[in-house]
């Protein structure tokens, strides 16, 4: 079912995408999606104010275990996201999937495929993943 999902997600961004055909086009409009991502993230904090940042130097026990890290580490953010934040940051996360899924059309790469075999990964290695 996902494969359907994600597959019928990628055929609309085919169809749907008309003037940017060139990986050029493709690649600069996906970073520009992430940029617009960050900002509407930013702006939940110095805009809205639903989000507070409050980030210090990350501190570990010199013992900590790789898997142990998790348990000390902070993610520096404080409140929760107001429904308004939340609609403006998942319209741009779904900007930026939309142009990450063009990326894999002008590549004739599957986002399916792409996904699937990152979550094996994951799976395969867990926590050691980004070692």
């Amino acid at each position: 079912m996902e494969d359907i999902l994600f597959d019928d997600f990628q055929d609309s961004v085919s169809q749907l995408l008309v003037r940017h055909k060139s990986v050029l086009d493709v690649m600069t409009k996906f970073q520009e999606s992430n940029a617009r991502v960050n900002r509407a993230i930013i702006k939940a904090v110095t805009s809205c104010g639903c989000l507070k940042v409050e980030a210090q130097r990350q501190t570990t026990p010199s013992d900590a275990s790789l898997k142990e890290l998790s348990e000390y580490l902070d993610t520096h953010i404080r409140g929760s996201l107001c429904e308004s934040c939340r609609e403006a940051i998942e319209k741009e996360l779904g900007a930026n999937l939309f142009y990450l899924a063009a990326i894999c059309n002008v590549l004739d790469m599957s986002l399916y495929d792409t996904a699937l075999n990152e979550h094996k990964k994951l799976k395969t290695l867990g926590i050691f993943n980004l070692l």
